[in-house]
């Protein structure tokens, strides 16, 4: 479900992030496509609370210090391991293809970590991005450190779309890649919800974080290559959970 007001406050964010200038109210609502009422309203609450301010002239906004004071705080009390950025950093340098730390968010797979690869056709993707959990290699990854019963719960959310004639749509069939997966030692991906798009994942349990590693590119380069890639990631995933309870 999803709550209007607060996505907007989220749209909001993501709109200075892309504009990196102040904006007048007209222009948020005219660039967001909402109603002046709407806007006026929305705009006046997030300045009044302090997340908002005018840095020229009155009625021109743009966030204000306190959402980065709060980013960093959030992060410092609970961040990735070290190890965990130098893990992706080097399989993206193995493999040489985007690799990316995912986290479970709701019925997505949002990522943590990304580290992008440096050729110039390539998955583009970005820390926050998220990908369907039933339509991505990455997203069974984290389903398979669940129970059975925890499973259960997460499937009861999901809306199984269908993004493409892979596109595993059924409880079933999410199950039956979960069985593959572990005796193929590996979860994998072919074009299930971005097209021609390849990926490899494998589980990273950090602590009590059931964190999923995913190596993608373009199928072209990527998709006969999946076991190749799958063994370059099982032993840099394997050298580095022996590693964490000696060094986290």
């Amino acid at each position: 479900m999803l709550v209007r007001q607060a996505a907007n406050v989220l749209e909001l964010m993501e709109y200075f992030a892309r504009r990196k200038r102040p904006a007048t109210m007209a222009e948020i609502a005219d660039d967001l496509g909402w109603p002046r009422s709407s806007t006026f309203n929305l705009v006046g609450t997030v300045a009044e609370k302090g997340w908002l301010y005018e840095p020229r002239q009155r009625g021109s906004f743009y966030p204000s210090p306190r959402w980065l004071t709060l980013a960093r705080i959030v992060a410092d009390a609970e961040p990735l391991p070290e190890s965990v950025h130098r893990l992706a950093a080097h399989i993206a340098e193995e493999t040489g293809e985007t690799t990316a730390i995912a986290a479970l968010a709701g019925t997505s797979a949002l990522f943590l970590e990304v580290v992008e690869s440096s050729q110039a056709v390539r998955y583009f993707a970005a820390v926050g991005d998220r990908v369907p959990l039933h339509a991505s290699s990455v997203g069974r990854a984290i389903l398979a450190q669940h129970t059975p019963e925890e499973r259960r719960s997460i499937y009861r959310k999901l809306s199984f779309e269908q993004f493409s004639a892979t596109t595993p749509i059924s409880v079933e069939r999410i199950e039956a890649e979960l069985e593959e997966a572990a005796e193929r030692g590996y979860h994998q991906s072919a074009s299930e919800y971005i097209p021609d798009l390849a990926g490899v994942s494998l589980a990273l349990p950090v602590g009590a974080r059931r964190l999923a590693i995913v190596v993608a590119g373009p199928t072209s380069r990527c998709l006969e290559r999946r076991p190749a890639t799958a063994t370059i990631m099982s032993g840099a995933v394997a050298a580095l959970l022996e590693e964490l309870p000696r060094a986290e």
